[in-house]
């Protein structure tokens, strides 16, 4: 661990461990991967142990309801409608629109975005929070080339307010794309998720891509999500350029598209 560095835990202690101790207190960390790979279920963990450690919290969800978030933490057995009673997390719901409440935004922009979580700090009260938004994504589907502002937008916006942060991305299962870019290069840190089928079983990955200040371990590692128990790391993999290499049809449809897309501009 780095001396005069207050580290955060993410609550799973096998990577704490590899980021030699937690992420850094304040930093904005892009949890990035494909759909079902446990990104979220990273999040829950990130919030529960803050509330464990006295940190309030508040997760934004955008391509889930508030109750499935609830839901999907009492699985693992964390009582956040507990926490929400106390006024120690609240859960900010931008899908159901058309069902609003205090903590339901009504437009899917950053501005109402970032208007919203500092409303909800204010609520919260004087202190370190931890801030999820899950996912960045659904602010700019109709506009990707926009991803790396709007990020920077968030960092900005929120860099006074005392958050550590996870912000997940999307990336598409056929292509490893990611849906808008640049939040990556906007994050203080990159843990990324990936998914492969080997021998016929769904086997999911994690590895950290970057953390600023940290000597983090460079290794892939092999997860397992366990219901009553939450994200574990089971074991180190090889690197295998067969692994992650795309198949060569699919990567000259990607160029293909790029070129095309690169005439039009």
């Amino acid at each position: 661990m780095s001396k005069g560095i207050e580290r955060i835990s993410t609550g799973v202690d096998e990577l704490d461990k590899i980021l030699r101790g937690g992420i850094p207190k304040g930093f904005v960390v892009a949890v990035t991967g494909e759909p079902g790979t446990g990104k979220t279920i990273l999040c829950l963990h990130f919030i529960a142990q803050g509330l464990k450690n006295g940190d309030p919290g508040i997760y934004v969800t955008t391509e889930e309801s508030r109750e499935s978030i609830i839901r999907q933490a009492e699985q693992f057995g964390w009582d956040f409608l507990e926490a929400m009673a106390r006024g120690k997390l609240i859960i900010i719901d931008a899908l159901l629109r058309e069902q609003r409440d205090e903590w339901s935004l009504s437009r899917l922009t950053i501005d109402e975005l970032i208007a919203m979580i500092i409303k909800a700090k204010k609520t919260l009260g004087y202190g370190h929070a931890r801030l999820v938004i899950d996912s960045m994504s659904a602010f700019w589907l109709d506009k990707p080339a926009m991803a790396r502002k709007y990020a920077y937008q968030v960092k900005r916006a929120l860099y006074k307010w005392n958050f550590t942060i996870l912000m997940t991305s999307q990336y598409a299962i056929t292509t490893s794309d990611a849906f808008g870019f640049g939040i990556e290069h906007v994050a203080d840190g990159i843990i990324r998720f990936r998914r492969f089928v080997r021998e016929g079983e769904l086997r999911r990955y994690l590895i950290v891509e970057k953390m600023r200040q940290t000597d983090h371990d460079l290794r892939m590692w092999e997860i397992k999500i366990i219901d009553g128990i939450g994200m574990k790391l089971v074991r180190s993999v090889e690197y295998r350029k067969e692994d992650f290499v795309l198949p060569k049809k699919v990567v000259e449809r990607i160029v293909s598209a790029r070129e095309e897309k690169e005439k039009e501009l």
